[in-house]
């Protein structure tokens, strides 16, 4: 009976000691408004260097967190097609640019027949200019002279249509060389970037591809970024998007460390909706440096929207659902909120200072 007796006492006591009620009323203070957001760490110019051919990586030039410059080498793709393509365009080029010039063998051999022509016609325009006399004296007949003259047209027929078919010759010849020297080009782009580089200066953040793997034309194979210049990329609500603006002063905490907070202020707001989040990106650049600079960190930050004086306003913890606060005197009352931060509510209707409110936690 003893042991019931003690066990009912503690049973009493416990739940007694369960329910708390706590009580105070509302104050009025300058209070700061604020939007949440979540995010991460990322570098400034932040682009992901693309494999822009197929084949094995043969070589990778980087580490995690090297510092490397616009144009450097980072990696070699081993693709024998573009090689091929290229020395086979390259040769090409040469036979074309051969095949344009005066010795080529087609124009050498138009030039040869053209002269042979030219020849032809200046000996038969000086028989037609004897015969032209000697018909005077009659000292030749008039069927002679014709014989002589149509000799004369027709090589004359013959030299101009030669001259016109070397001058299609070379323009072809020179059209095929300009054809082949752009897929000479062509070939050597192709071939050049079986060479990766880098597009700008800066970090590597991550090494996605090594060295022996296979890529193919578009894969990722590390992602680079500004080593001096990381900002907070925040995931804003798009019921709070509106409440944004350029330049709005910034608080943010690191995951990594929650007992210290940076300041920033937001320097852009993209205008689009981002899918794979759900949100509307922004950005803030911090306005002090930084101790920790791990591209991908997750952060949380406050932004500052608005700073009100002498609001009247009661703890967070005392707002039930429904906006419904608990009275000493009335019971539950229904209040009209204004904004809500993590610490207070503003009450625009429903309370004023003489008001007793009261939190019960049953546990």
């Amino acid at each position: 009976m003893k042991n019931i007796t003690i066990l009912l006492t503690f049973i009493f006591a416990l739940f007694s000691c369960g329910k708390k009620s706590n009580e105070t009323t509302p104050v009025r203070k300058d209070v700061i408004e604020t939007v949440f957001a979540s995010g991460t760490l990322e570098p400034e110019n932040k682009y992901n260097l693309i494999a822009q051919s197929e084949g094995y990586i043969i070589d990778l030039k980087f580490n995690n967190g090297d510092e490397i410059k616009a144009g450097q080498l980072l990696a070699i793709i081993d693709n024998k097609t573009n090689a091929i393509n290229a020395s086979s365009a390259d040769n090409l080029t040469g036979i074309a640019a051969q095949n344009a010039s005066n010795e080529g063998p087609t124009l050498k051999q138009a030039a040869t027949n053209l002269q042979l022509l030219k020849e032809k016609f200046n000996q038969d325009s000086l028989q037609l200019s004897r015969y032209q006399k000697l018909i005077q004296t009659n000292s030749v007949s008039k069927l002679e002279l014709e014989n002589v003259k149509l000799a004369f047209e027709s090589s004359k027929t013959n030299y101009l249509n030669a001259g016109q078919n070397f001058k299609l010759l070379k323009q072809q010849t020179e059209q095929q060389l300009i054809i082949q020297r752009s897929q000479r080009d062509v070939s050597g782009v192709s071939n050049d970037n079986n060479e990766v580089k880098a597009v700008l200066a800066g970090k590597i953040y991550k090494k996605v591809k090594e060295k022996g793997e296979y890529v193919r034309r578009g894969d990722v194979i590390a992602v680079i970024g500004n080593s001096g210049a990381l900002y907070a990329k925040l995931n804003i609500d798009e019921n709070n998007i509106s409440k944004i603006k350029l330049g709005q002063q910034t608080t943010v905490q690191l995951n990594v460390d929650k007992e210290k907070t940076y300041n920033a202020e937001i320097s852009e707001i993209i205008p689009s909706f981002d899918e794979a989040t759900q949100s509307f990106i922004c950005k803030a650049r911090f306005t002090e440096p930084i101790n920790f600079n791990i591209s991908g960190t997750q952060l949380q930050a406050n932004i500052i929207i608005a700073t009100k004086k002498n609001v009247l306003v009661i703890p967070k913890t005392f707002l039930g659902y429904g906006n419904i606060v608990k009275t000493k005197e009335k019971g539950n009352v229904t209040i009209k909120p204004g904004f809500i931060s993590g610490e207070w509510v503003e009450v625009l209707e429903g309370l004023d200072q003489t008001t007793v409110i009261v939190n019960e936690n049953i546990k």
